[in-house]
């Protein structure tokens, strides 16, 4: 499958988990600012907690993963660049310089790496 098709399919999903959490989250806050809930809304609370704790959770873990992930192959490049660069290759030399420039700005800056 495509990089576009994969993206077009994520995109989707994203937009139907955003819609499908725009339907629970108005139910939860109800029921929590409810001073006299039923037994049963207590226990339909109860549950949707229980379930956006573990979503959140899941959500968590796809961030750390996304993070890792860049980080990882972010360093990776930089390293290769900086290989080829030690080597004498020109073009690496001018890549290197414009990664270690950015390296140094998101390290002062507390930001994550976009060096794309």
């Amino acid at each position: 499958m495509s990089f576009k098709k994969h993206k077009q399919l994520l995109n989707h999903e994203l937009d139907q988990f955003n819609t499908l959490l725009g339907e629970i989250l108005p139910r939860y806050v109800l029921l929590v600012r409810k001073d006299d809930c039923s037994a049963q809304e207590l226990t339909e609370l109860g549950e949707i907690e229980h379930y956006l704790i573990e979503v959140n959770s899941k959500i968590a873990n796809i961030k750390n993963r996304l993070d890792q992930d860049l980080f990882g192959e972010t360093m990776d490049l930089y390293y290769k660049v900086k290989a080829e660069a030690e080597k004498g290759n020109v073009k690496a030399k001018k890549k290197f310089e414009q990664l270690k420039a950015s390296l140094h700005a998101s390290i002062k800056g507390d930001m994550f790496f976009n060096w794309n």
